[in-house]
């Protein structure tokens, strides 16, 4: 499927790709609107209307900013994320690919919208910071990776040719984005939450399983 010849930089998206989206489903879809009725004593009126609010923010670096959040809700997000932090894990085979790119002659450079409060909690659990040569948020950069801005600034930080690269994200806006960008090779996942049904990804190649990248043996 890749003619790894032909890459130099592979850039890659945390939740949704290396990481089972499951926990970011749950806390954001249950366990949040939960804990703030309860914690605030409102009724389900309420709840809807912070999933509305939530909604609301989507594709901007708001959406994507736990300090944000506990600004606007009052409550300890981080603190929240924590008690469901045990659903934190990689997707399937997602851990054996990055071993297997680790040893490969390429720059790998995890790309991703999670603020620097989530990659805090989530890099300690699964260790994706040992397998990449650089970690760019979305928040270094003041620009979520659905603006051009995002692929602009990381060029600016970490100079790279867009036709010799790689970039894997489980959102198809980003994914637009980054082909507008000229990114050669995008791609997207079939199933970010194992908890859920696969998704179409129409104008995209979706992967099943990262096994589909590796260079075939034998």
């Amino acid at each position: 499927m890749i003619d790894w010849n032909s890459i130099d930089s592979v850039f890659l998206d945390m939740d949704g790709t290396l990481l089972d989206l499951h926990f970011d489903s749950h806390f954001w879809l249950e366990h949040l609107p939960r804990r703030y009725t309860e914690l605030h004593r409102l009724d389900d009126s309420h709840r809807r209307a912070l999933e509305t609010r939530i909604q609301e923010t989507r594709g901007t670096l708001d959406w994507y900013s736990l300090a944000y959040w506990s600004r606007e809700l009052s409550l300890d997000i981080v603190a929240l994320k924590r008690e469901v932090a045990h659903l934190i894990g990689w997707r399937a085979d997602a851990e054996a690919f990055m071993t297997w790119l680790r040893a490969a002659p390429v720059e790998v450079v995890l790309a991703t919208n999670a603020d620097r409060d989530s990659l805090a909690l989530k890099l300690p659990v699964t260790g994706i910071d040992r397998y990449v040569d650089h970690i760019v948020s979305s928040a270094d950069l003041g620009a979520p990776k659905e603006a051009l801005a995002f692929w602009e600034r990381l060029q600016a930080r970490h100079p790279f040719d867009p036709a010799r690269s790689l970039f894997i994200d489980d959102n198809p806006e980003v994914l637009a984005c980054a082909r507008r960008y000229g990114i050669r090779h995008v791609m997207g996942i079939h199933q970010p939450d194992s908890r859920r049904p696969g998704r179409p990804c129409p104008t995209f190649t979706a992967l099943e399983r990262f096994a589909a990248l590796l260079p075939a043996t034998g």
